[in-house]
């Protein structure tokens, strides 16, 4: 009875002392047909586009047109970064790029990782240093660069869009963001993508798993300028040039699994504004039709998250158990003993739970049927930790694309 009590008074504080998180009303403003919204920057930054990619020939045709199409009205460039792809990546991307014009796209290869590097991290770096090159060359080839103001010549790119190969965007997606960066003097923009959502598994699985990201990073405190939690959502981050100098980026962040949530740390612990939400017109086209592939998709990092420390893991099965599995523990447990003090409590919990989830449903455009089945989700969650932290002691760390990676060293 006092477990399901204390799990009931976990989803009363869960609701009202935790930034609200179940709400999907953190989205970037557009603006309206009648000029609402952020205005226009006086003149359009330049912006590169880095697509770090690898083994990524399957979501290419999706998603890269979808970034060569970007109607953009000021300097923007494409570098994609084949991290050492067997599949043909770099040569596809070109063919696309031939076949839909659009944007300039660079394709480019950084070579196998430096020490201490992460795959992704290290085509970032690569793409950071090719584009600043690059597009401070084209602005003096174009003579444009006598109407920059204080600008410096070779500072070359103003605002960096850092985008997953499985990240598909709408045609003003670019243009939003920078216009949302330059109105509201922001340095990271960053939108949680809408997840494929097509089979039974990924129903189940994949609204839960932005639910839960924003239970424990949510988007309004993320949003405070002067708030400590920092949170981004890799697939698409427009960062600032200036805030990533500033922060020290990529550099500072080499040996992160969870490299969005580093970056955000690294830029707010720097002085910089970000902001965070989920976004209406930039998705994900990456396929988790099966069980195992969203298995793997979590556990890979979830030992990380809990930096690797076994009394975190057992705090984190603890809380999921009291707050996910004891309602409906509770419920069955007071119907078949006939306790109305064990039945109510856990009711109410289950029906907090289930009401929580329903607007992710919504924005998932699902079923709200699958709202009560949350607990049995957060199980699944829970073993994915177990796992994910058994792999590690076993020596198999995070797992990704033919790539391991061990617990990072201490940072010099």
């Amino acid at each position: 009875m006092w477990i399901a009590a204390g799990s009931l008074a976990a989803w009363l504080w869960l609701l009202l002392g935790q930034g609200f998180f179940w709400r999907t009303d953190i989205r970037l403003p557009r603006r309206g047909p009648d000029g609402s919204g952020p205005p226009e920057p006086a003149g359009w930054p330049s912006v590169a586009v880095v697509v770090p990619a690898r083994d990524e020939s399957a979501v290419l045709p999706a998603s890269l047109p979808s970034l060569l199409a970007q109607d953009y009205p000021g300097p923007a460039e494409i570098f994609l970064i084949d991290d050492g792809s067997s599949d043909g990546t770099g040569k596809l991307a070109r063919e696309l790029a031939e076949e839909y014009g659009g944007l300039p796209l660079t394709v480019d290869s950084p070579g196998e990782p430096g020490p201490g590097w992460t795959g992704k991290l290290w085509a970032v770096r690569h793409g950071m240093a090719l584009a600043t090159t690059r597009i401070a060359a084209d602005r003096k080839d174009d003579g444009n660069h006598e109407d920059d103001g204080d600008r410096k010549d070779d500072v070359g790119v103003d605002y960096l869009l850092l985008t997953d190969a499985d990240i598909a965007h709408e045609p003003d997606s670019l243009r939003e963001l920078v216009r949302a960066a330059e109105a509201n003097g922001l340095d990271l923009v960053s939108q949680m993508a809408r997840l494929r959502v097509a089979t039974c598994w990924e129903r189940l699985i994949v609204p839960a798993f932005v639910y839960f990201f924003a239970q424990l990073y949510p988007f309004r405190w993320v949003n405070r300028p002067r708030g400590r939690t920092a949170a981004a959502a890799g697939g698409c981050v427009l960062l600032r040039r200036e805030a990533a100098e500033r922060a020290g980026i990529p550099e500072t962040i080499r040996q992160s699994v969870i490299d969005d949530v580093a970056l955000a740390r690294a830029v707010k612990r720097s002085g910089g504004r970000i902001w965070l939400g989920l976004a209406d017109r930039v998705d994900s086209v990456r396929p988790y039709p099966r069980l195992g592939e969203l298995w793997r998709m979590v556990s890979r990092s979830a030992y990380t998250q809990l930096r690797h420390h076994p009394l975190l893991l057992l705090m984190t099965v603890a809380g999921l158990a009291l707050v996910y599995l004891v309602p409906p523990a509770a419920v069955v447990a007071g119907v078949l003993t006939e306790r109305p003090a064990l039945l109510a409590p856990g009711a109410a919990a289950w029906a907090l739970m289930a009401g929580s989830y329903i607007p992710m449903l919504r924005y998932y455009r699902q079923t709200l049927w699958l709202a009560p089945l949350l607990p049995l989700t957060a199980f699944l969650y829970l073993l994915m930790t177990v796992d994910s932290a058994v792999r590690h002691h076993l020596g198999q760390g995070a797992a990704w694309k033919g790539r391991t990676y061990a617990r990072p060293s201490a940072a010099p």
